[in-house]
């Protein structure tokens, strides 16, 4: 049985007010993906301040090529395994594909992930209007929402591939209106996934809810990595948004540390993880 050392953290608990708080302050929001206790537990000790159980790990645990196999089942079961290892980081879990088909379904794969899983904020993707009135049902509810733009992995064969959005000037201007928009319905915070760095600040610059980047340039409000592929164990290329924080260091612990103090100093992510 997983046994959590409550000494091991003495942080004040981060909640949604104060990822706002640290928007308005400057402060760089330090979020990074986790999938089980133990890790969660090492996003803990390092003091990162929001922990994401991401629909990658349908790509990075369970080995598809895409995020789609990943059930509501498995979501929960991951989410409530992440929120045992974890104290003071905020605990944020993806709706997984096709459970925010309409709004009763959203509304009903929120209350699971809260309710079974232990999250205290859900994430959505896209700005579909049934998403724009999902994120307002759930917020109505009490129910926390993290919007999700830009390169939207449950959109994979819609776009292609895993391609970079909004380098044209009508999908920026696009984007823009979205990031607005899910802001107007409630959304606490956004990821900007993949977007050129200029409109990750542009959209930073146009909201007032906390941006958090994910190959989308350093001025968002702060930075999310998928834990594998900032250790460097994911299989394949390395996404050019990610570092590989593990190398030269003797510990997952350190890896970690690194990551959290390179964000919080503004030096992660450098010019050579944007894209133009």
């Amino acid at each position: 049985m997983y046994v959590q050392n409550a000494s091991a953290s003495d942080r004040k608990p981060v909640t949604v007010p104060s990822l706002r708080t640290m928007k308005a302050e400057g402060r760089p929001i330090v979020m990074l993906t986790a999938y089980d206790a133990s890790f969660a537990w090492q996003l803990e000790v390092a003091g990162v301040d929001v922990a994401l159980v991401g629909d990658s790990l349908g790509m990075v645990v369970q080995g598809h090529r895409s995020t789609l196999p990943v059930t509501l089942d498995h979501m929960v079961y991951h989410t409530s395994m992440v929120a045992r290892g974890l104290n003071a980081t905020l605990l944020v879990a993806d709706l997984p594909f096709m459970s925010d088909r309409d709004v009763p379904h959203i509304l009903d794969a929120g209350a699971r992930l809260f309710g079974e899983g232990g999250a205290a904020m859900v994430k959505v993707e896209g700005a579909a209007p049934h998403i724009l009135d999902g994120i307002a049902a759930l917020t109505a509810r009490a129910m926390p929402v993290c919007a999700h733009l830009g390169l939207t992995p449950q959109s994979v064969h819609k776009f292609g591939g895993f391609r970079i959005q909004g380098r044209e000037q009508e999908a920026a201007e696009r984007l823009v209106k979205e990031a607005q928009a899910v802001e107007a319905a409630g959304a606490a915070i956004v990821v900007l996934e993949g977007l050129p760095t200029t409109l990750g600040k542009r959209i930073t610059e146009s909201v007032s809810i906390p941006t958090i980047g994910i190959g989308a340039g350093p001025h968002c409000d702060g930075q999310v990595l998928v834990l594998h592929d900032m250790l460097g164990i994911t299989p394949g290329k390395r996404p050019k948004f990610s570092k590989d924080f593990l190398a030269g260091r003797d510990s997952v612990a350190a890896a970690i540390a690194a990551y959290v103090k390179d964000v919080r100093e503004g030096v992660f992510p450098a010019a050579e993880h944007g894209f133009n």
